[in-house]
């Protein structure tokens, strides 16, 4: 299995998020995670892992909107302009002060002036700070998932992209949930643009990956399968329910598994079995997961209780469906257990 790490992920390393209420805890996200889980695969010989180049804007601006595009890649360097106005030191993140209703501008609105305006609209919570290497890292990131799907096309049976800052909150004009720029995703476009067949995308992370759905909602030839958190009680809330299956030509072709609390390996194994079922009756031609880490039982952020023997069958399944498979790190944040729990789940595929 060829694997692929970002080299400027420690660029992005805010200080803290904001989470519900109103607190400043430290981040989630931390940069630790990459070096942990690339020890990790190497001492149990999971390939070799190798960083990868930069995404190229033209891949990205097939997914993300431009004018969203633009926002990242200069956000901070407008917020280190604005933030003396409202007293906030150098270096301080750049956080929306209100996030806007999720309605498209019409064309030739009169552009944001402010950059709390712009943060507004593009920044959907306070879990996404931008800070002066956040741009970078998020490049080098997703540069991880697209040289892992050309590894695939290239004959390799799975590839591995150790992504950081993670992706599937990430939508085509909006950063939310630690993700600025869409990884999965766009492993899923270069496969679908090169194979030209219908691809699969399962998102296994504790959350429901509601940027990957604004993606590929109106589209047929990326069919989606998530199982996350029932949104009507945990992140991201407004995005994620059984009743969510795709408009237009996506009707049908996307399917969400919200889960209960608490839920163990065997009832996990049941909904995954039923959703695989659904998913191969579509006939994809390759397969990209989004690996969050975060269902595990020992995770501080997630509820469920699946143990290690557990993601050892979720990847098992996953590789009996016998597609050239990319596999794109999203959360998992108990950094002690998280390299082994990688592991553990990459062990069908290695």
């Amino acid at each position: 299995m060829q694997v692929f790490f970002p080299t400027e992920t420690a660029r992005h390393d805010p200080a803290f998020e904001v989470i519900e209420g109103g607190l400043r805890v430290p981040y989630s996200d931390a940069c630790e995670r990459v070096p942990r889980v690339v020890t990790a695969l190497r001492q149990h010989g999971v390939g070799d892992p190798q960083p990868a180049p930069a995404c190229d804007l033209g891949m990205l601006s097939s997914l993300h909107a431009p004018d969203y595009l633009d926002f990242l890649a200069c956000a901070y360097a407008d917020w280190q302009v604005e933030a003396p106005r409202h007293a906030w030191p150098p270096g301080t993140p750049l956080l929306p002060a209100l996030s806007s209703p999720r309605r498209p501008r019409p064309p030739g609105s009169a552009a944001l002036q402010s950059v709390f305006a712009r943060a507004g609209y593009y920044v959907l919570d306070l879990a996404a700070p931008i800070t002066a290497g956040t741009w970078s890292a998020a490049l080098d990131s997703a540069g991880c998932a697209v040289a892992a799907a050309q590894a695939v096309l290239s004959g390799q049976r799975a590839a591995f992209a150790v992504c950081r800052p993670p992706g599937h909150h990430a939508g085509r004009d909006f950063a939310a949930g630690f993700c600025y720029l869409n990884n999965a995703a766009l492993a899923a476009q270069r496969l679908q643009t090169r194979i030209r067949s219908r691809i699969a995308l399962v998102d296994i992370d504790y959350h429901a990956g509601h940027g990957t759905q604004d993606l590929f909602y109106l589209r047929d030839d990326v069919v989606t399968l998530s199982l996350h958190a029932d949104p009507a009680w945990e992140y991201p809330f407004y995005s994620g329910h059984a009743d969510e299956r795709g408009e237009g030509p996506g009707h049908g072709y996307h399917r969400n598994l919200p889960l209960p609390r608490g839920i163990d390996d065997a009832r996990y194994l049941d909904a995954l079995d039923s959703g695989l079922v659904w998913l191969m009756r579509q006939r994809p031609q390759a397969l990209v997961v989004s690996a969050g880490l975060d269902l595990a039982i020992d995770d501080p952020v997630g509820t469920f209780a699946i143990t290690r023997a557990g993601l050892l069958q979720i990847g098992a399944r996953l590789a009996a469906l016998r597609l050239p498979t990319v596999l794109v790190l999203e959360g998992g944040y108990a950094l002690d257990s998280l390299g082994d729990n990688l592991v553990a789940l990459l062990a069908a595929f290695a």
